[in-house]
């Protein structure tokens, strides 16, 4: 490898000797665009003065590692053929010419990983001495802290990163800055987003001054924004830079670029993502006479990644992992798996796929996420009146979102006839059986309740697979399982509507508003989901409390998968996971492992309950709830009295068919979660084949794989470079801080838009009456989370993994959900405290913090 390369000899491909920064300026040199001229010193150079640097115990985190690393790279010699190279290409650039010399690192403006600012840069460098010393603190720059936790955070081996160095021709800047080419807030795409002042762009990028801001798209100025500029940083002839504060009167003398300056920077942000495909984060400079230079280019590693579309025109999309609780990524298999159950879904209303494998025509997927186009519904009449009342119940915070897109020119109606949706509407009823089902309902409640225990009863007989089914049987199995269970078991739900319709037909009946009826929804029988989480507090008075108390969540999973467990803890577990085992959190991932898999989570949660003492039991907490809600009945029979006996009657009737089918809700799910579960046994065979053939390394990879590859896979091949290159996106997705509920297919988050909370104020969606204040634990995830009894929860969302924290926790506090979504209703069958939809609640509640929960106000107070 060559010691020193010019701009004009490097691509993008040459991460391994350049490094990120040198490997785009070398790109964009190549490209035409106006880079001033440079070199990069190698990883090579690098490789030569770090040889007997030991730094593998960083990986286990050696205390003092990155302290010794540095202090290496100061002090070892340069060799002489490396200052030889220094010296003489320096020179090549000019005599002691003013130069930029800065850390290249091989894990450097990845497409996942900016690096910004986590190696050094030195500015104004002059004259050879000064440029080698100024890249020996770039190769030790490698190993500050900053650098060497960032890395960790990503995931990147500290053992595999190596350091170039550029060094490149000063612009002696009159006006620099940074350009995104895509907004960073709101994520629209060729939206330009100008910071700028006067003098170099590191007052800019380090945030040492209040910039000049403009936004720019499709060629107009859409924003234009004075900062004070009260800072400037300036070359200082001979070598180095000096800041100079800025005078007011001269920091307030107006915009520091013209609009034809902006309108410049625009085309060039444009030509530049247009060369890459992706929207970068840039670094541009003015000089004296008015020309542009381009001192740097990187990916936006923030932006949510586009759902991939043929539809004209923009799309709105809502994400089915925030409606879900589930805000990590799908395994590739899990997106597989739910584009052929969306199939079956579609197919209800007659909008099925021409092959069911590539799920319904309404669905999407980005950043190993589900999402649902929701583009017709907003641009139609029926869509625009039944899309905030269905959200309110499941999703309140998006609700105001929808209502600003209703008002965005660009998603005008339509479609203004109600026959598309009517026809739809027809054809679900038909399927389903909606008027029997409903009638049945009203009249038979025995019936009804037997028809959905049936449904249960027969899933299991269609699930079950002889042991003796070849590889292939299984995954024809696995596909009319995925494909036709969700029509058959959302049969259940005109039963659980017409609970609800007769919730609210008590409360127009009576005058009693329905958010001041929440109590008669309390300890609803029937739920799947609380009956779940009752076993297992009943399993905890039967189990022997010792090896709970004293051993961690680890020692107990060994001793239970090597039955050492006392004899009633082994054999109450077990009977526990044969039921339920088929449960976890993500459950809806056919990709994640169960709880008959991996039981680290139940049994944590079983010690948790075993440290509870004093106050009511869980299961007399229920009892008491269905007291309360007896009693909230007769409340509202009596307010419904007063308008006339015959109502009175009337609500009785209808809050008592309520409460017998307002848990069957769960059921539908936890039906679906026992096909997702089973499937994945039948692909773990499949999986194990392959493996025996040299397809995979293990039966655990067909999760990253979807069925046609599977299937394509039985015939043999070799799939492990792709498996490895899957599970390392998938793992990348994981480390997302953030999703948005609703993205435009422009990639503007219309939340981002939203004028922002008031500092302190934490309010959201009323989900469970009462008050609390205790103290917040916050919660990312329930795997191994310790819930102190008494504690209030706090966590991003939920699904049914997680409701067994619910059974000790004090009061619930979540960032997304609606008054109907899972975690408001099992929190009213507990009856604890609960605000849903908090934006942002797990940063801004800490663990350990006093706070109040008002679950009626949907409010919640910070001391």
């Amino acid at each position: 490898m060559k010691t020193v390369m010019d701009f004009s000899e490097i691509d993008a491909g040459m991460l391994a000797e350049v490094g990120g920064k040198a490997a785009n300026l070398g790109e964009l040199t190549r490209a035409g665009l106006p880079v001033p001229p440079g070199w990069a010193l190698t990883t090579e150079a690098y490789r030569q003065v770090a040889e007997g640097l030991e730094i593998g115990g960083l990986e286990t985190g050696g205390e003092g590692l990155a302290e010794r690393a540095r202090r290496h790279l100061l002090d070892a010699p340069v060799p002489d053929a490396v200052r030889e190279a220094i010296v003489t290409s320096y020179a090549a650039l000019g005599d002691d010419v003013p130069v930029a010399v800065r850390s290249s690192a091989t894990a450097e403006d990845l497409p996942f990983a900016s690096f910004a600012g986590q190696q050094d840069t030195f500015l104004n460098v002059v004259g050879a001495r000064a440029v080698v010393e100024a890249v020996r603190r770039c190769w030790a720059s490698l190993w500050t802290d900053r650098a060497v936790a960032y890395r960790e955070s990503n995931g990147i081996d500290h053992a595999a990163v190596r350091l170039a160095v550029v060094v490149q021709v000063m612009v002696d800047a009159r006006v620099a800055g940074v350009m995104f080419t895509a907004n960073p807030v709101t994520g629209r795409r060729r939206e330009a987003v100008i910071d700028a002042a006067p003098g170099l762009g590191e007052a800019v990028v380090s945030g040492a001054v209040n910039p000049d801001r403009f936004i720019v798209h499709g060629g107009e100025i859409l924003e234009r924004q004075a900062g004070d500029k009260r800072l400037a940083i300036r070359s200082l002839p001979g070598g180095g830079t000096e800041r100079v504060e800025t005078a007011p009167e001269s920091a307030a003398g107006g915009l520091c670029l013209t609009d034809d300056q902006v309108r410049d920077l625009a085309a060039l942000g444009a030509r530049v993502e247009d060369h890459y495909g992706a929207p970068q984060d840039t670094e541009w400079a003015v000089d004296a006479d008015g020309t542009l230079w381009l001192t740097q280019a990187r990916p936006i590693t923030t932006l949510y990644p586009l759902p991939e579309t043929t539809r004209p025109g923009l799309r709105v999309y809502f994400s089915v992992n925030v409606a879900q609780g589930v805000m990590g990524p799908l395994t590739p298999m899990g997106l597989s798996a739910f584009r052929l159950i969306s199939a079956g879904g579609a197919g209800l209303a007659g909008h099925g796929p021409a092959d069911p494998l590539d799920g319904a025509p309404f669905l999407a997927v980005s950043g190993e996420r589900v999402w649902l186009d929701l583009t017709a519904a907003v641009r139609s009449r029926p869509g625009r009146a039944l899309l905030p009342r269905a959200l309110t119940l499941g999703e309140a915070r998006t609700v105001s979102v929808m209502e600003r897109l209703f008002e965005d020119p660009r998603l005008a109606l339509a479609h203004t006839s109600r026959r598309p949706f009517l026809r739809g509407l027809r054809s679900f009823a038909r399927r389903v059986h909606l008027p029997s089902r409903v009638l049945m309902a009203l009249t038979r409640p025995g019936k009804a309740l037997a028809y959905a225990a049936r449904l249960g009863e027969e899933l299991d007989g269609r699930l079950a697979v002889p042991g003796s089914a070849t590889p292939a049987q299984r995954l024809d199995h696995a596909e009319r399982m995925l494909a036709g269970t969700f029509p058959v078991i959302i049969s259940i739900m005109p039963i659980v509507v017409t609970g609800y319709g007769l919730f609210a037909l008590a409360s127009k009946l009576s005058g009693v508003p329905v958010n001041e009826m929440g109590d008669v929804l309390r300890s609803v029988p029937h739920n799947p989901t609380t009956e779940m989480d009752l076993e297992l507090w009943h399993l905890a008075t039967r189990v022997e409390p010792e090896p709970f108390r004293e051993r961690s969540v680890a020692e107990l999973v060994r001793l239970y998968q090597e039955e050492r467990l006392p004899p009633v803890a082994q054999r109450e577990i077990t009977a526990f996971l044969a039921a339920y085992g088929h449960r976890g959190v993500a459950e809806i991932d056919v990709g994640v492992p169960r709880w008959s898999e991996e039981p680290a989570h139940i049994l944590g949660v079983l010690a948790n309950y075993l440290r509870v003492n004093g106050g009511l039991a869980p299961s007399e907490l229920f009892a008491k709830g269905v007291q309360e809600a007896d009693a909230a009945i007769a409340r509202v029979a009596a307010r419904a009295r007063r308008r006339g006996r015959w109502r009175a009657a009337v609500v009785r009737f209808g809050l008592g068919r309520t409460r017998t089918y307002a848990g069957l809700r769960e059921l539908p799910k936890f039906y679906l979660v026992k096909t997702i579960a089973a499937v994945r046994r039948s692909l773990l065979v499949v999986g194990g084949h392959l493996a025996g053939l040299g397809v995979l390394d293990s039966a655990a990879d067909v999760f990253y794989l979807d069925l046609r590859e599977v299937r394509a896979a039985l015939d043999g091949g070799d799939l492990r470079d792709l498996v490895a290159e899957r599970r390392a996106a998938y793992e990348r997705e994981r480390r997302r801080r953030h999703v948005p509920r609703v993205l435009l297919s422009d990639g503007t988050e219309p939340e981002a838009l939203a004028a922002p909370a008031a500092e302190g104020a934490l309010t959201g969606t009323a989900a469970s009456a009462g008050t609390v204040t205790g103290v917040a634990r916050v919660v990312l995830d329930p795997v191994g989370a310790h819930l102190e009894p008494g504690e209030i929860l706090v966590c991003p969302s939920t699904d049914p993994g997680w409701t067994p924290l619910f059974l000790t926790a004090g009061g619930l506090v979540m960032e997304m959900g609606g008054a109907m979504s899972h975690g408001a209703v099992v929190a009213r069958e507990y009856g604890i405290p609960a605000v849903v939809g908090v934006a942002d609640a797990t940063h801004r509640v800490t663990s350990g913090q006093e706070i109040t929960v008002n679950g009626a106000a949907g409010t919640v107070e910070l001391s």
